[in-house]
């Protein structure tokens, strides 16, 4: 007997202990979902991110809506500043500076039916000593009704866990006017009781994406007592349904004990594909959801461990989430997906579609980290961004809910298809690519009047605004495609674009040293002021000045360096853009994280620092690359040094925390900087390790004194794709 019980009492502690060596290992605990979400003082910025619910790469994040009104200063819906919650709803942008989504907003009242439909506001105060995230979940206390409110989610679905103090009604309030007409245009809406278990509806809207369908399917664990709906201006407290604008359910629910459940599965398609997309979650069992979450989260980040500091490892892993939480997936579980031009297409078993491409932000580092990191990924997003091209003829400039909301320039897509041909990515057509890449570069479209470009040799001010901009991204576009046509042995249109890419010489004023706008008539724009901002209109740059895009040619740097007098004349040049004061007047809300004229907060500046390795001077890029990841980065709700851009603020952090970055992102050659951990490991693909190593012992130790690759010396300032995929260790000696 007495064996009998040591022998229970050892296997007992030996539970324990795996279970704890098992926690020791883990990742998610590392992420903080409030990174990035508010601003501790006015000279720091928000990230624009949300710290609801939400699993890798899903179509629901289930987050609190801070304001009724969302503008582009809180995209997300989530400002840590702020001190009442609206409700939460299952769709939100991530580190975005425009507003849309926030569909299908729920909360709960203690207020009875009648007084809530009468004042039509059931807001609350709460506080950030009683709210929590982590990663698939999140939780706070709302201050007026004592409802403890707790979130989790699967791919395509919302659980909500409502607590409600003892006695107290329980009411739920469903919105689908959420946003209002200050963001979007809610064209018409339905809402309805198919039994006292079961509500459904959609919403069809306008906002920053043209027109988007959102329909819902929600289940309750117990039945609704009482009901009263909204429509226009008109509260029904009999009947079980309500049509048109301004509709909204008020559902009251027997007093308990016990939690109120409720799950809510969305769909872009139909109400009868999100009833279909509820089989994610068949069950009632909030926890187990919950876990299923963070194994989720667990499994995607955990192919790369890092030896860091405890910040570190938040920032980085929190980096990774930020990172993972887009492209999101748009189609159903039975495969329907909803092609740009509107119809309904059927996906082959075992697909994905994603949309939420935020390419001219994530085309710079954040997709070629998917090709190291995400690799089974890759061809989803890539077929995804092919089937646009196949109903509208050309590649996804800012896809979102399955349609271009054309916003932003250049065509990013083109770089990161070209990227993950090159690089052979299982599932990718690379003919098909290459029809779609050329097309898109042929096909006249909004900011891309291709007949213009080739009679004048550069955008026109006067007939093309932001001019300077769109023929710098035209002309790494261009070398994009000539690379791939190269590949394919296809010589004229190797040719054809080879020259076009070379376009932006055409820009290139010797006397000042900058791409400068011309007219029509070939003459530069007057009066020139290197310090003035550009917003997205009006202006010859686009979210920056004429200082930051003085150094987009990722695809010939040494040309570049050619043009602005060699080596010297190009470091010297660079010293000034990292240390130049002024132009405070003249910059916009996009301008931020400044070193010099220098703005990490925004894309068109984050590849400068590695320039300097194209100039023999890779000291100043690693003293950069390590002032800015020290300085910019932390690990607090100002995280981010400017709108977090659907995971390129954090991937550029991600690679280059590990050691390198990619100036040139579809060349498969990444740049070293400054490494900041003592180890990193990735497992590859292929069950391959590739290692990085460090003697780093603190910030200051940023200067890179030799290289060793699989333990002989490497004297070369960068390392390729196929050095990374074939595994290995990169080992760095480190020092002040």
């Amino acid at each position: 007997m007495r064996m009998k019980r040591n022998l229970t009492l050892w296997a007992m502690l030996l539970t324990a202990t795996m279970a704890m060596a098992q926690e020791d290992q883990s990742v998610v605990k590392y992420i903080n979902p409030f990174i990035g979400t508010g601003a501790v003082d006015a000279n720091s910025l928000m990230g624009n991110t949300f710290p609801g619910a939400t699993v890798p790469f899903g179509m629901v994040q289930l987050s609190p809506d801070v304001k009724d009104k969302p503008s582009g200063y809180d995209p997300s819906g989530y400002d840590y500043s702020q001190k009442r919650i609206y409700g939460f709803s299952h769709t939100h942008l991530s580190g975005t500076g425009c507003v849309d989504l926030l569909d299908i907003l729920v909360m709960p009242s203690t207020r009875d039916l009648q007084s809530l439909a009468k004042t039509n506001d059931y807001s609350s105060a709460f506080s950030h000593a009683n709210e929590k995230a982590s990663a698939g979940y999140y939780q706070v206390k709302l201050d007026d009704s004592g409802v403890n409110c707790e979130m989790t989610a699967t791919t395509r679905t919302g659980m909500h866990r409502y607590t409600f103090p003892s006695g107290k009604a329980n009411n739920l309030v469903f919105d689908l006017q959420h946003g209002g007409k200050s963001i979007k245009e809610i064209f018409d809406a339905q809402i309805r009781l198919v039994d006292p278990y079961t509500l459904e509806g959609y919403r069809i809207l306008d906002g920053w994406q043209r027109y988007r369908k959102v329909c819902f399917y929600a289940k309750f664990n117990r039945p609704v007592t009482a009901k009263v709906f909204r429509a226009y201006n008109n509260v029904f407290t009999d009947g079980d349904w309500a049509n048109g604008r301004n509709v909204k359910a008020y559902l009251s629910f027997a007093p308990s004990e016990k939690p109120l459940l409720v799950k809510v599965a969305i769909s872009p398609v139909s109400v009868a594909n999100a009833k279909e997309n509820m089989e994610e979650n068949p069950g009632w069992n909030f926890e187990a959801v919950h876990q299923q979450a963070v194994a989720s989260w667990e499994k995607e980040l955990a192919n790369v461990r890092v030896e860091g500091t405890e910040d570190q490892k938040a920032i980085f892993y929190t980096g990774l989430y930020h990172a993972y939480i887009q492209p999101n997936t748009i189609s159903d579980r039975n495969g329907d997906f909803m092609f740009a031009d509107y119809s309904t297409g059927k996906l082959p078993a075992g697909e994905t579609h994603y949309s939420t491409f935020s390419l001219w932000d994530t085309f710079r580092a954040c997709h070629p980290m998917y090709t190291i990191l995400k690799q089974d990924r890759v061809a989803g997003f890539v077929n995804s961004m092919l089937r646009q091209y196949d109903t509208y003829g050309y590649l996804p400039i800012w896809q979102l809910w399955g349609t271009d909301n054309y916003c932003m320039i250049g065509n990013h897509a083109i770089p990161v298809l070209v990227d993950a041909a090159l690089k052979h990515i299982p599932g990718v057509d690379v003919d098909r690519v290459y029809e779609a890449v050329k097309g898109s570069s042929l096909r006249e479209h909004r900011n891309s009047p291709w007949k213009i470009y080739d009679k004048y040799g550069y955008y026109p001010e006067d007939l093309q605004t932001q001019s300077v901009s769109i023929t710098l991204e035209e002309s790494y576009n261009d070398a994009c495609v000539a690379r791939l046509a190269k590949a394919l042995g296809k010589t004229a249109d190797y040719e054809y674009f080879e020259k076009r890419s070379h376009n932006y010489r055409n820009l290139f004023d010797p006397s000042t040293g900058f791409f400068r706008a011309k007219n029509s008539d070939g003459k530069w724009l007057e009066p020139f002021n290197p310090l003035q901002y550009g917003g997205n209109g009006g202006n010859p740059y686009t979210e920056a000045n004429a200082w930051q895009y003085r150094w987009y040619v990722p695809q010939d740097v040494p040309d570049l360096i050619k043009l602005m007098g060699g080596n010297k004349k190009f470091t010297a040049e660079l010293d000034k853009f990292f240390t130049l004061k002024g132009g405070e007047d003249e910059k916009n809300g996009n301008a931020s994280g400044f070193i010099g004229q220098y703005a990490h907060g925004n894309e068109p500046s984050h590849h400068c620092a590695y320039l300097y390795n194209y100039a023999g001077a890779p000291r100043k890029a690693q003293y950069y690359v390590n002032k800015v990841m020290t300085e910019q980065y932390k690990n607090r709700i100002d995280g981010y040094s400017g709108n977090e851009d659907c995971g390129q603020m954090s991937s550029w952090y991600i690679l280059s925390s590990m050691g390198f970055y990619p100036v040139d992102p579809a060349n498969g050659v990444y740049e070293f900087g400054s490494p900041q951990f003592r180890r990193v490991d990735i497992t590859l693909p292929s069950g391959k390790k590739f290692v990085v190593k460090t003697n780093r012992k603190g910030k200051d130790d940023c200067y890179i004194k030799a290289v060793k690759l699989n333990g002989k010396s490497y004297k070369k300032d960068y390392i390729t794709h196929s050095d990374i995929m074939n595994g290995g260790t990169l080992e760095f000696t480190m020092g002040k």
